[in-house]
């Protein structure tokens, strides 16, 4: 009887709350995904890829977008914070730039994490080999 009460209260708060289904992605697509990038789910709050890079990138800004970084290999130089040189609106809400000034430098390795509320600068700024990562963005309205 008990576990039968748990199950509707579980089941009722799912139905009031909205919550969807569990979504589960296979280690072969998400080595896929680390090695080339690609998505991995995505829902109205958030969305799930894994990224790979093999040389530096652009500056990046996101109005709307905290970005949660996990990294499962190789390493980089990444920088936060500060103020965007050179940024142009490339959509919607996302900024890409040539530079930061003031920000803080990170060495990242596999392991470490970095959360980027949204509207920090954020930029790749070396990639000696390479760097593979898991990248959450919880999306704001």
């Amino acid at each position: 009887m008990k576990n039968w009460l748990t199950l509707m209260i579980v089941a009722s708060a799912s139905l009031l709350f909205g919550a969807d289904a569990a979504t589960f992605v296979a280690h072969d697509k998400v080595a896929e995904a680390l090695a080339k990038g690609g998505p991995l789910g995505s829902t109205k709050e958030y969305t799930v890829s894994g990224s790979h890079r093999d040389k530096a990138g652009q500056v990046e800004v996101h109005e709307k977008e905290t970005d949660i970084l996990y990294v499962t290999d190789g390493d980089a130089t990444f920088v936060t914070g500060g103020a965007m040189v050179g940024g142009k609106m490339s959509k919607a809400g996302q900024w890409l730039g040539t530079d930061i000034t003031g920000g803080q430098t990170h060495h990242l390795v596999k392991g470490d994490v970095v959360m980027v509320p949204a509207g920090m600068p954020h930029w790749f700024k070396e990639v000696p080999k390479s760097v593979s990562y898991f990248v959450v963005k919880v999306l704001k309205e």
